[in-house]
């Protein structure tokens, strides 16, 4: 299982408009764990939100992508603020031992967790010898 799921450093975002370009862009911290049925990527993604987050697949690369959403309480603005919006994007592709079609998604508390199960033909299982 080494290259189930490998790391990609371009962002999907560089490649848009020059408004989204002057955004700076995070990497988001990911641990992927491995189990005999499933993967788990685990993603930080603080201040994102299931409104601001978009994960998308497209021939095998997984996009995920989620905008900080910075907001001023209510009755105040800002004279001078050094604190911007930014972007978390990070892209993974995937190999083919991943069932793309079982993939689930849940966001806690900027947490990202996403179960990538392995197609019955690649999982791990026990054969049972009989006796003759």
């Amino acid at each position: 299982m080494n290259n189930v799921v490998r790391s990609s450093n371009h962002s999907p975002l560089l490649q848009r408009g020059e408004e989204q370009r002057s955004q700076e862009t995070l990497l988001p911290a990911v641990d992927i764990i491995e189990e005999s049925n499933a993967l788990k990527l685990v993603a930080d993604m603080p201040g994102v939100t299931n409104e601001t987050l978009k994960i998308e697949l497209d021939n095998n690369v997984l996009s995920l992508e989620g905008e900080i959403a910075l907001n001023m309480p209510e009755g105040l603005s800002a004279l001078h603020a050094e604190v911007r919006g930014q972007r978390f994007a990070r892209r993974f592709n995937l190999s083919h031992e991943v069932d793309s079609d079982a993939i689930t998604a849940t966001l806690v508390n900027g947490v990202l967790t996403l179960t990538l199960p392995k197609k019955d033909s690649h999982r791990t299982r026990r054969i049972e010898v009989q006796a003759a």
